[in-house]
């Protein structure tokens, strides 16, 4: 029974949750372009969005970075983490990171439940989601801290496990000896990538997102005399 939920968890669930975010991305955008959108509320109230929607950008995008490294370069990880100095760095840095993902995460459920407009173009799916986000980063947050030095088990045994994925002949042996919180995180990261299409966050896919560069977006009402 254990070998047999294995498979299903780490050898279909990756590529079930990869077709649905192709099909239904392509379907999504075919019949319903407008809704690949991010809705911005921006100009509702932009010093709360500021300190929800930057820290999650920027933090989010160090910690995928990283995953992306360590999935391209393992033998560039592994010979950067063979200085103790350099893995302490790269270790603080990522969970400085997690922890930043976290906080803006956070702010951003408390700036939509405390705020009725907001409430409205907030979809039940979106709402799923972003739980979702927030345990999959304070699994990243916790592994950090209970199993350190991440970035060079990850290059080690995930890399190979996720590579064995792209050549469609999956070997989970790779997985299925890891911390219980390690494999929530890996399966919990394939729902989300499953689930992302249903939601408004599909707009990064066609979007390059300016959050992170553009500047403070300035609006002024108007009301004219209608005397």
């Amino acid at each position: 029974m254990g070998n047999y939920l294995d498979y299903l968890l780490f050898a279909v669930l990756p590529y079930v949750a990869v077709g649905t975010l192709l099909l239904v991305s392509i379907q999504r955008y075919r019949s319903e372009t407008f809704t690949f959108s991010s809705l911005s509320s921006q100009f509702l109230e932009n010093k709360k969005h500021f300190w929800a929607l930057v820290p999650f950008h920027y933090g989010i995008l160090v910690i995928t970075l990283g995953h992306l490294a360590a999935f391209l370069t393992p033998r560039t990880i592994l010979l950067w983490n063979s200085h103790p100095l350099r893995v302490a760095v790269l270790e603080v840095s990522a969970l400085a990171c997690g922890i930043l993902t976290l906080i803006g995460l956070f702010a951003m459920v408390a700036r939509r439940a405390s705020n009725s407009k907001l409430r409205v173009v907030t979809s039940p799916i979106d709402t799923v989601l972003v739980v979702m986000l927030i345990v999959q980063v304070a699994l990243g947050v916790w592994i950090a801290v209970a199993h350190p030095w991440g970035s060079s088990w990850f290059a080690a045994s995930l890399t190979p496990y996720l590579r064995s994925l792209f050549t469609m002949s999956p070997d989970i042996s790779y997985v299925t000896s890891m911390p219980l919180m390690v494999k929530l995180h890996i399966i919990n990261a394939f729902l989300v990538v499953g689930l992302f299409p249903f939601t408004r966050l599909v707009h990064v896919l066609v979007i390059p997102n300016p959050y992170l560069w553009r500047k403070t977006q300035v609006v002024r009402w108007y009301r004219g005399d209608n005397a």
